[in-house]
């Protein structure tokens, strides 16, 4: 039967793809990439070095097709994702179907950590649940952004015996929600840290971590907010992408 591997390979450092992964990259016969355009080539070209740089035998082959428009200003943000979600299956299905022989290993090559804020483990599922081809998966877990933002602020992510909550900048946008101590926010386009009023918060924010082009600042959130959006607007205009998360957190309540 076929096999689909999800291969978790960092936040952008090739160092961060773990043991596991390379015992995983080397069982690969296809690697299936989504192509996302011109301004987005460095991210699979960094995938590209690290099969190059792991893998023994280069005989594997690379099948590459566009992903599906995706409307960024929806009226309604949960149905527009499902629709692309259904769109992204239907593509995955058909290259897997076709270029994956009922003996071979198959992949995907997942930013951070294919359980955290990634939408292939579970398009991956719904190909499954609609019984048009058959193959059994696994995933290989990866060090995912938010791992790699805590060990370049040389902080940890939760204080003594409190949790961490981890969300997105839609939901962090009404501000800093009591009585949370520890905030992570991924997948913020509008810098929605800008809403938190709160005397006590501090940031830690970086973009392209574990990468060449790597942005850190922290700082009182008030203080900084415009600092970061600033550098944030430059380096997406100068890159053209930009892949960034912080962490808030409440000072040490009196």
């Amino acid at each position: 039967m076929r096999k689909l591997l999800l291969i978790g390979i960092g936040a952008g450092h090739r160092d961060h793809v773990t043991m596991q992964a390379v015992h995983a990259l080397n069982a690969v016969d296809v690697f299936f990439v989504v192509d996302k355009g011109a301004e987005k080539e460095d991210l699979n070209r960094l995938r590209q070095e690290i099969c190059e740089t792991y893998i023994k035998d280069p005989s594997y082959r690379t099948v590459v097709a566009p992903d599906p428009e995706r409307d960024r200003t929806p009226a309604s943000y949960e149905e527009t994702v499902k629709d692309w979600h259904q769109r992204r299956a239907v593509l995955f299905e058909t290259m897997i179907r076709r270029e994956l022989a009922p003996d071979e290993c198959g992949a995907f090559l997942v930013w951070g950590d294919p359980s955290l804020y990634d939408s292939t483990l579970r398009i991956v599922q719904q190909i499954l649940e609609r019984g048009i081809v058959e193959f059994t998966y696994e995933v290989i877990p990866g060090i995912s952004s938010v791992q790699a933002l805590a060990a370049a602020h040389k902080i940890s992510l939760n204080e003594i015996g409190a949790p961490i909550h981890i969300t997105t900048g839609r939901n962090v946008a009404a501000g800093f929600p009591d009585p949370l101590d520890s905030l992570v926010v991924m997948l913020d386009a509008h810098c929605a840290f800008k809403a938190v009023e709160d005397a006590e918060i501090e940031i830690y924010w970086g973009a392209y971590v574990g990468t060449k082009d790597e942005i850190l600042i922290s700082g009182d959130v008030r203080e900084v907010a415009h600092e970061i959006e600033k550098i944030r607007a430059e380096a997406r205009a100068r890159k053209g992408w930009i892949m960034d998360t912080y962490l808030l957190r409440r000072r040490e309540r009196s």
